[in-house]
């Protein structure tokens, strides 16, 4: 049996798992890449590596591994069905991946429209590829636009193998040790959405699904599934009537499934996106969710639909507001210092980019979530009662917006 590779990763900014490829020469896409030995990046974030080997389950670095497979077109579905019964009853159009992997393109489809619906001339620029091994996925990136200054929108649909160390790795708390290679599947959408204008606030958001099957040596144990995600909002000034329509959408969503969920998950994006160092926030929250698997999946299924389908209302409204307000230098120069605080969270915090570094990870799909440009000043600070300190405030003590 010729070596086979796998690769998990789970981060709060985008869904990051898939079946290591093979070191790529191709030029920084927000898409799979591997490289300096075999560290994978999916969307555009990095994945924990391995060489899973039969027959004496050698788990090591990862050196002679399979390589993703540029399309022309975009699949009716990633999923294939096989032999295997379970895996054709997964790909029939009524499971439940099926279903996710249609409504994580379906969101694609309609977010991207809506960017380039604002944008009024700009076009995303989109690549697919697919994997011998199990899955693809849809990247799309927009650049330097009259609007946005960098906007990425991606999908991925995922399965295959995994040796119990990336599984243990895949989870935020994972608390059952797995002692044989597991089966699993993965899929989500990620993006995050910077604009030019600094009145106009950037967007991250992403949905994921997961699962994972009997491992070799545990035959008859029941399958394992979760899901993961949020949207959250990163101004560089505050608009309170554009802070409360944002959350006002994102507890409508909530709430159509748990009077709960709200609270409990905007809290959950406050802790979640704090940057330790500066003892503030990224920005003001949202909503963020993971390993959620304590209620009927199909209600979960829903809610993620609802949330994915929030994200255009949640935010199309405030860009058309802001984008062609008149601004300052020193306005601009605030939004990059901002943008600073985004960087240093998302290289200094986030669960996937930090992993993606530490083992050598392609450096230019780490960093696709990042702005085009950001800012630091020595020892900046905002004079109290300005708009630029009530910002920081907010990022500082969490507030209750509705």
């Amino acid at each position: 049996m010729s070596p086979a590779a796998t690769a998990i990763f789970s981060s709060s900014s985008s869904f990051t798992l898939s079946l290591l490829t093979s070191p790529s020469s191709t030029k920084a896409k927000p898409r799979i890449s591997v490289a300096n030995g075999g560290t994978l990046t999916l969307l555009g974030f990095p994945c924990f590596s391995f060489n899973y080997k039969k027959p004496n389950l050698i788990i090591r670095s990862a050196i002679s591994i399979e390589k993703e497979t540029p399309e022309t077109h975009r699949p009716h579905t990633f999923l294939r069905r096989s032999d295997d019964d379970d895996a054709a009853l997964s790909s029939s159009p009524s499971s439940v991946r099926s279903r996710f992997e249609k409504m994580i393109r379906d969101a694609q489809d309609r977010v991207c429209e809506a960017i380039e619906a604002v944008e009024g001339g700009a076009k995303f620029k989109e690549d697919v590829w697919s994997r011998a091994g199990g899955g693809g996925g849809i990247s799309r990136v927009l650049q330097d636009g009259a609007v946005w200054e960098k906007a990425g929108v991606n999908v991925s649909v995922v399965y295959g193998v995994m040796p119990p160390e990336a599984y243990r790795a895949a989870k935020a708390a994972a608390d059952q040790t797995k002692s044989g290679p597991v089966p699993f599947f993965a899929a989500g959408i990620s993006s995050v959405l910077h604009p030019k204008n600094p009145f106009a606030p950037t967007l991250h958001f992403n949905y994921r699904y997961f699962e994972t099957d009997t491992s070799k040596d545990t035959p008859g144990a029941p399958r394992q599934w979760w899901f993961g995600g949020g949207t959250d909002l990163t101004p560089a000034y505050i608009f309170e009537e554009d802070v409360k329509h944002f959350h006002l959408v994102q507890k409508s969503a909530c709430e159509k499934f748990d009077p709960t969920f709200y609270p409990r998950f905007k809290k959950w994006c406050d802790d979640y996106f704090y940057i330790k160092h500066r003892g503030e926030r990224r920005g003001l929250g949202g909503i963020f969710f993971d390993d959620l698997n304590d209620y009927d999946q199909e209600m979960l299924l829903s809610f993620a639909t609802e949330c994915a389908n929030s994200v255009v209302p949640a935010y199309i409204p405030i860009i058309e507001k802001r984008k062609n307000m008149p601004f300052t230098d020193q306005h601009k120069a605030w939004q990059q210092l901002r943008r600073g605080r985004y960087v240093e969270f998302n290289l200094v915090y986030d669960r996937g980019t930090t992993f993606g570094l530490k083992t050598g990870g392609r450096i230019e799909s780490i960093l696709v979530s990042l702005p085009l440009t950001a800012r630091w000043e020595y020892d900046h600070q905002p004079a109290e009662g300005t708009e630029e300190w009530k910002l920081l405030d907010a990022c500082i003590n969490p507030k209750e917006w509705i």
